[in-house]
């Protein structure tokens, strides 16, 4: 158990900064829109950014424990960590956009988004991807 929570952390981590890399800093460089989750959070509940930051790392590892305790095995069976994380990313992105469409009801609705609607899903499965992949591999290493 103690190697799973910290396989869970290790990695929930690591594709929460790498993501936020992505969709922070390196997708603007291709035309994709800025992606800034904490402060989208923070605005969706009203907390600081501060507090959108932590939120946004405990979905990271919320996710990534969902990927440990319950999708791993199953997902096992594809037999190539890229496709599992490929696979990982797109279930995370499903989950992703379920969680924001609650939080926005409880909270009160989403943010406006300036950007072409296009540009912004694009630029979240993107993200979703390289977080689920890193998830995958993080995991594939202190497993």
């Amino acid at each position: 158990m103690e190697n799973k929570l910290k396989q869970v952390i290790l990695s929930g981590i690591a594709g929460t900064v790498v993501m936020t890399i992505v969709m922070l800093w390196i997708g603007p460089i291709v035309g994709l829109p800025e992606m800034n989750t904490a402060a989208m959070l923070s605005m969706m509940t009203g907390f600081s950014v501060t507090i959108g930051w932590i939120l946004h790392f405990v979905i990271g590892i919320a996710f990534a424990a969902v990927y440990v305790f319950l999708l791993s095995k199953v997902l096992k069976k594809i037999g190539n960590n890229l496709l599992i994380g490929i696979t990982f990313g797109i279930a995370a992105f499903i989950l992703g956009q379920i969680g924001l469409g609650v939080l926005g009801a409880l909270f009160g609705g989403m943010p406006a988004i300036e950007e072409s609607m296009v540009l912004v899903m694009i630029s979240s499965i993107i993200g979703h991807l390289v977080y689920g992949v890193v998830v995958v591999l993080v995991n594939s290493k202190v497993s």
